[in-house]
């Protein structure tokens, strides 16, 4: 049966974020999703532009030794496309990751590096404790299709933590999007954003949906701290995620007694509280956070801790000019854009003994990382962690240090 679209076969030649690379008889590049590879495939192309196509695979020609069969039946073309590498072996996954940042840092960064990829001890399914939610017509809970707004209902997720698997047997009448959380160790719960809403409030469910009030908070323990995670405050989805990046920026940043330490998108305090333990109360930590339900968790999880205050704020030029000085360290942990414009600049200009990035976007980290690099910060440690297990996703941990 034909679905409409034009084909090619396609020989791979590299993975890329999008999909496998290829190029179409005109010359054009593609990108294939699920693809590995070496592999030489029919594809349906869904998308050209003047400079690249995008494509899906019709039929395997010639599989890869890698291509394995994806682990939940709603991976695949047509199927959900939260994840895209559900068709690789792990060891695949790990090479396509790898490969995927090695090319980002040159290309966009401008430089080479020995990247490391580090993964979780835990199995990948039900390793997420966060999941975000669509709703279909028929109040089900639906993840989108690739590169679509088509829902895809799914019960339940393959990567969702077991305890939640309620959720998605239950019907979520006039919801347009429900987030699952099976954080910490307490019930979890759902919040839940109705259709219409003209405002942000979000409602909070117990996962057969009944309306939770007071809200429960989310209380987790991390190497020996305990964090309370409002609902509408992030926190990261991955079981491993916290222990495995804190340990990489408390180790990395090396700070001691009397020190002093910014740190810029600051959450609800994972790494400042851990900081602010180490510099003890003859030091100095600042935690800024944009998100108020954030700053709140952070203030809350800040007791005890003397030498840390928490700051409501954007991060901006002016902000890091006004709190990073010279022979500080700084910690950084963006969302996917990366740093605001301009504060890579402004950091590097104020001259800290010490940077550490967080990021889960390796295009913005290289293009940040560049800014730094030319500004006498050399790269000491960058390692990959693989905390989204299935995709195409990785976090990525650096330290920088001043070469004055």
């Amino acid at each position: 049966m034909s679905d409409g679209l034009e084909h090619e076969v396609v020989r791979v030649e590299r993975p890329a974020t999008g999909g496998g690379v290829g190029r179409l008889s005109d010359g054009r590049v593609v990108f294939v999703r699920d693809s590995l590879a070496g592999e030489l495939v029919s594809v349906s192309i869904t998308e050209r532009t003047s400079s690249f196509a995008r494509a899906v695979v019709r039929q395997v020609l010639e599989a890869s030794s890698q291509r394995t069969s994806p682990p939940c039946h709603y991976a695949g073309a047509g199927g959900c496309g939260g994840c895209d590498l559900q068709h690789a072996s792990t060891a695949a996954q790990i090479a396509w990751k790898r490969d995927v940042v090695i090319e980002q840092l040159r290309r966009i960064g401008g430089f080479d590096w020995p990247v490391v990829v580090t993964s979780a001890s835990v199995p990948a399914k039900g390793s997420r404790t966060r999941l975000r939610c669509a709703v279909d017509a028929h109040g089900r809970l639906a993840l989108r299709s690739a590169r679509s707004h088509d829902l895809v209902a799914v019960d339940p997720c393959w990567l969702m933590s077991d305890r939640a698997a309620e959720a998605f047997a239950t019907t979520w009448r006039n919801a347009a999007q429900v987030e699952v959380r099976a954080i910490g160790d307490g019930p979890p719960f759902a919040v839940v954003r109705r259709v219409g809403a003209r405002s942000a409030r979000l409602e909070v469910c117990s996962l057969d949906g009944s309306r939770l009030d007071p809200s429960p908070v989310s209380r987790v323990e991390v190497r020996g701290t305990h964090y309370e995670v409002s609902p509408a405050s992030f926190w990261q989805s991955h079981v491993e995620a916290p222990e495995m990046l804190l340990d990489r920026v408390t180790r990395w940043a090396g700070v001691e007694r009397g020190d002093r330490v910014v740190d810029l998108y600051s959450g609800v305090g994972l790494f400042a509280v851990s900081l602010a333990a180490s510099v003890g109360p003859t030091g100095h930590v600042v935690a800024v956070e944009s998100s108020p339900h954030a700053v709140r968790d952070a203030r809350t999880n800040a007791q005890g801790h003397g030498a840390l205050r928490v700051r409501e704020s954007t991060v901006s030029p002016k902000l890091v000019a006004n709190l990073v000085r010279p022979g500080d360290v700084v910690v950084v942990d963006p969302p996917r854009t990366g740093l605001a414009r301009g504060v890579a600049t402004a950091i590097a200009a104020q001259e800290p003994r010490r940077i550490l990035y967080v990021s889960c976007d390796a295009a913005t980290f290289a293009r940040d990382l560049k800014v730094f690099l030319s500004a006498r910060f050399s790269l000491s440690h960058l390692e990959i962690l693989d905390l989204f297990p299935m995709t195409e996703h990785v976090e990525l941990v650096a330290l920088l240090d001043f070469a004055p």
